[in-house]
């Protein structure tokens, strides 16, 4: 019974962390894919090209998701308290 418990939550944690990275990495994914292919374009190899607009684009996703986020881990964690609750007794 409380192997199935602990499973489960593990299950939702790596669950929640997956949606919760998801917008965040397919962000800098797409920012990352356009920049490429500018530079392939004009033959310009600058690293800082490639990196601060992948940073600007993380950070402005994180702003813009941030209560979203927040009520993604809040959710998973008073569930996991509840499931320690049943678990303990």
């Amino acid at each position: 019974m409380t192997e199935e418990l602990v499973i489960g939550i593990l299950k939702d944690v790596f669950y929640t962390a997956f949606i919760i990275l998801l917008p965040i990495l397919g962000a800098s994914l797409i920012v990352g894919i356009f920049i490429s292919i500018f530079q392939a374009a004009t033959s310009i190899q600058e690293t800082t090209l490639t990196f601060v607009p992948k940073l600007i684009t993380t950070a402005l996703v994180v702003i813009i998701l941030l209560p979203w986020i927040v009520d993604k881990m809040v959710a998973i964690t008073i569930k996991m308290f509840t499931i320690f609750q049943t678990v303990i007794k």
